[in-house]
């Protein structure tokens, strides 16, 4: 599976691959392969990268096209 919106979301930050790499602490060729499709995201990666990018994983793996979360 292709994740473009952490691609998407990571672009609309203005970040590089190595500084959202550097969130997750993994190396900035792991989060390409994320990005590319090349590997599968672990659940532990997607929270942390919902609450970087204050979405949902949701949104991140294209099951709602609601990009920020409702506050409670």
């Amino acid at each position: 599976m292709k994740y473009k919106r952490i691609r998407d979301l990571r672009e609309d930050s203005d970040k590089l691959q190595k500084d959202i790499a550097n969130v997750l602490g993994i190396s900035q060729q792991y989060y390409s392969e994320y990005e590319n499709g090349n590997r599968p995201i672990p659940v532990q990666h997607l929270i942390t990268l919902a609450k970087y990018y204050n979405t949902t994983i949701d949104y991140i793996v294209g099951l709602t096209n609601e990009r920020n979360k409702k506050s409670s």
